[in-house]
Formats: structure tokens, C-alpha cells, sequence
């Protein structure tokens, strides 16, 4: 899976002089200093060498670096947090397009509105909304970028009261394949900001997002609670009863994974077998407990962690789990319920995971987003219960290719026809991406290709090619 080598173009001097004197922001280069730091990114299983890293500091270079790379034929890369799974926020031999400086926020309490740039991450935005108890449906690991979580649909810790992070946006501003900068919304280019709700990043490049915010927190009901491992079919069973009866205002997700050593863990736990249901509460403080407790007493639990904490810490709970650098692979699959069939595909997985960083996910789903209309965006599966996000590492190149297989396997055992999840779906592919929507919803993302990048010129993402490319 790690990328190889190539050769940079050749630039003209002049040609370089011009494009950085056009821009404000800082342009790495493979000669500087800061070169491999500049490169590197989340994910440890892409390393590629940029012929150019544009770290734009506006809206302006933004305009400037899609120019360039259109008037020079360079492979565009676009990085918000850099946490694109298949490596799509890096590039060899073309130009980066960093947008990470790029972290204004401004929030509009009055109007439930918050409004910010590409480069922040989930932790930055949570941060200033917070500040007014006011949220929307972010990441589950909060050193995610908003940009490609937004732009592929956004499942997290809200989605099931407040609806996917793409329902809540409100309007994005874009910078289009022949440098036009765009305000897309319900009243402006309307085509656009359709696609842009679940359409990832292949119509532009998204400088600003406007999102609806929700009344959350400060404080929460939220936690984990663990059990041991043999007991992970029993769990299953009675996870989906009480998913099933589940208010709107509790999101879950359950992890067949191994115990991690952590101080909350008894030691004799440690690297066994566990099935730990993770959850947030965000309504009413006092009904958190009642609302929790069935989630807690599906088997006897090893250890129980739920209770009130701040929104932020839920935000970050998992983050020391996913550290910059490892080798991820993430796979995705669409489940209607967790019946018999599900269970005993997404049992023998558990069973056969291949290290401890191994993990499945199920998020449970419904809610808000089943009651969007599934033609109001571009993310159109509403209608699946649960979502298999499997999770698949290793430390470094050593075993990767291992755990890829185990993780293609694991979501094909569910079904091969499922539908997946555009971001989780683990590598460029043609047929991942068609999964990713039904017909109408491809042919009408397309349709919107055509219009705003007829060349192709946003490829590396997971792509919908034009139909004249």
C-alpha cells in the first residue's frame, strides 16, 4: 500500500518565482528544510514526495494554487487535517494544496450558525462553539479535518438527534476547477450544493463551511462501558434490541476490538478480547442514566464508565487510540439490522482479527438521518440501521497487507452488494465509489461534475470521473 517514488517535474525558475510572489502563504519545496514534515501526513501508509506544498494562508492562494496546478498539468491534492484514509491529501510529483492555516471561526449564537474555514479540525470548531453550548455532529476522533468528514456525509456522536455533519450545512464557499469562487447553498447553485452534502471532494476546493448548530452540552452523559469478549454474541443480540428502542437524543456504537493497556482496564484484561459500547446522552443530564442503563447491562461488564463529563472530552475520549503515523485502513458496509446472518459474519471476523489494533465498529443509526428524504443530498443510504466501520492497522509497513485483506474480507462477508460509506472506503476504486450511491444519485453526481470540473481536475478523492473526461 505504500506509495512509491517519483520524479518532480521540472519548474521553471521563473515559473516558480512568479507563483510565489502571487501568494501569501509559505511554498515548501523538496530542497527545503521543513520538506518531509511538510509531506507527511496521518495516515503512515502513504508516503509521497510533492513537487510543490502550498500552505495557503486565504482564500486568495487557494485561487492562485488551482490556477497554477491547471496551467501546469500538476496532480492536485487537497489537505484540510490530512486524514484522508487512501492518502488523497498528499500527492507524488504534483502540488499540495495545504489549507491547514487556513482556521478562522466565527460563531453566530443568536442565529445558530457557526461559519469555518477548511483547515480546522474538529477539536478547533468544538472548541468556539462550546464556548456558547452550541455543536454539530463532529468526528469521533477530534484531530479529524471538518472538510472531508463534512464533504463524505459525517457520522459522529450527534448524528442520530442532529442528523449527518452534511445535514447540517448550511452553505460552503468554493473555489471551482477554473478558479471561480462560489457560494454554494439552498439558493445559490443549488446542483453544487446538493453534491457537495455527501459528494466528497470532487467539485472543489470547499474554503468554508456554514453550518446549523444544536443546543449540546457543556456537560453530557456519555462514556464506555466493556465487557469480556466471550460474551460478544449475547451482546449483539441484545445491542440491536435496545438500539431499537433507543431515543433520538443517545447515539451508540458498539467495538468488537482487544483491550488496550490503559489504567481504567484491570491488567488481567489487557490485550484480551473485549466488546466495549461506547454512547452519548445529549439530552437532559438527569435522564442519562436511565436512558444508558440497558446499554450497560448486556453481559457482566468488566468495567463501566459512563456518567456526566464535558462535551469535548466525549469529543476526544478515543483520540490516544489513534496516533499520527500508524498504517490505517479503514473499510465501511451498510447494514439494514443486525440480524442472525450479520452477526455471524461480523462474529467470525472478530475472531479472526489479525493484531490487536484490529477493530469492527457499529454505529447505530436512524433518527435524524432516516428522516431526511434520501434524494435531498448526495448521501442517499437513509435507510440502513447500523453502519460496519472496520478498522484495520499496524504500527508500520510490516503486516499491512495482512490486515487490508482481513479488513476487505470482513465487510464482503456482510454482503458484497452492501452499500458503503464514501469515506471509509479504504483505497481508490471505481467500484467502492459506485457502492458508495444508488444510480440516480452516481448519474446525478455526475451530471454536477460535468458542470463545475468538465477535466477532472479534482481526481484525487474518491472520484467521480465526468462523463466526457
Amino acid at each position: 500500500m505504500t506509495t512509491t517514488q517519483h520524479q518532480p517535474p521540472a519548474l521553471g525558475e521563473a515559473t516558480l518565482a512568479e507563483f510565489t510572489q502571487s501568494v501569501r502563504g509559505e511554498l515548501v519545496g523538496p530542497e527545503a528544510a521543513g520538506y518531509d514534515d511538510a509531506r507527511s501526513i496521518w495516515n503512515g501508509a502513504h508516503d509521497r514526495r510533492p513537487a510543490l506544498i502550498l500552505r495557503a494562508a486565504g482564500v486568495a492562494d487557494v485561487i492562485k494554487g488551482v490556477q497554477f496546478a491547471r496551467s501546469e498539468n500538476l496532480p492536485l491534492a487537497i489537505r484540510g487535517g490530512g486524514h484522508s484514509i487512501p492518502g488523497f491529501s498528499t500527492v507524488d510529483s504534483g502540488l499540495v494544496l495545504d489549507l491547514s492555516a487556513m482556521k478562522g471561526v466565527r460563531v453566530d449564537p443568536g442565529h445558530g450558525r457557526v461559519v469555518a474555514q477548511a483547515g480546522n479540525l474538529w477539536q478547533d470548531l468544538d472548541h468556539e462553539t462550546q464556548a456558547f453550548g452550541l455543536a454539530v455532529t463532529g468526528g469521533l476522533v477530534s484531530g479529524t479535518g471538518i472538510a472531508g468528514f463534512t464533504l463524505g456525509g459525517g457520522i459522529g456522536w450527534l448524528v442520530r438527534r442532529a442528523g449527518l455533519t452534511s445535514d447540517n450545512l448550511v452553505s460552503a464557499d468554493i473555489v471551482t476547477a477554473d478558479g471561480q469562487f462560489l457560494r454554494a447553498s439552498a439558493d445559490e447553485h443549488p446542483d453544487l450544493f446538493w453534491a457537495l452534502r455527501g459528494g466528497g471532494g470532487n467539485f472543489g476546493v470547499v474554503t468554508s463551511f456554514e453550518y446549523a448548530l444544536h443546543e449540546v452540552g457543556p456537560t453530557v452523559f456519555a462514556g464506555g462501558v466493556f465487557y469480556p469478549g466471550e460474551h460478544a454474541a449475547e451482546i449483539l443480540d441484545g445491542y440491536q434490541k435496545m438500539c431499537a428502542a433507543a431515543p433520538d437524543g443517545l447515539s451508540t456504537v458498539i467495538n468488537l476490538t482487544t483491550a488496550p493497556p490503559v489504567p481504567f482496564l484491570p491488567e488481567s484484561v489487557h490485550g484480551k478480547p473485549v466488546v466495549a459500547v461506547l454512547g452519548m446522552w445529549s439530552g437532559p443530564l438527569a435522564d442519562g442514566d436511565r436512558h444508558t442503563r440497558g446499554f450497560r447491562e448486556l453481559a457482566p461488564p468488566i468495567a463501566d464508565l459512563f456518567g456526566p463529563m464535558p462535551y469535548v472530552a466525549m469529543q476526544s475520549l478515543i483520540d490516544p487510540l489513534y496516533p499520527r503515523g500508524l498504517h490505517n485502513y479503514f473499510r465501511a458496509a451498510f447494514l439494514p439490522s443486525l440480524d442472525s446472518a450479520s452477526t455471524a459474519s461480523i462474529l467470525e471476523s472478530y475472531h479472526a482479527a489479525p493484531n490487536p489494533l484490529s477493530e469492527l465498529h457499529i454505529h447505530h443509526l436512524g433518527g435524524a438521518v432516516s428522516r431526511t428524504p434520501s434524494d435531498a443530498t448526495a448521501f442517499a443510504t437513509r435507510d440502513a440501521d447500523f453502519i460496519l466501520n472496520v478498522v484495520a492497522r499496524t504500527p508500520d509497513a510490516d503486516g499491512f497487507d495482512a490486515v487490508v485483506d482481513w479488513a476487505r474480507t470482513a465487510t464482503d462477508r456482510v454482503g458484497t452488494d452492501s452499500a458503503t460509506y464514501v469515506n471509509f472506503t479504504g483505497e481508490a476504486s471505481v467500484d467502492r465509489v459506485r457502492a458508495s450511491y444508488p444510480r440516480e444519485t452516481y448519474d446525478r453526481l455526475v451530471a454536477v461534475k460535468d458542470r463545475y470540473d468538465p477535466t477532472n481536475l479534482f481526481q484525487l478523492n474518491q472520484n467521480i470521473p465526468p462523463s466526457q473526461p
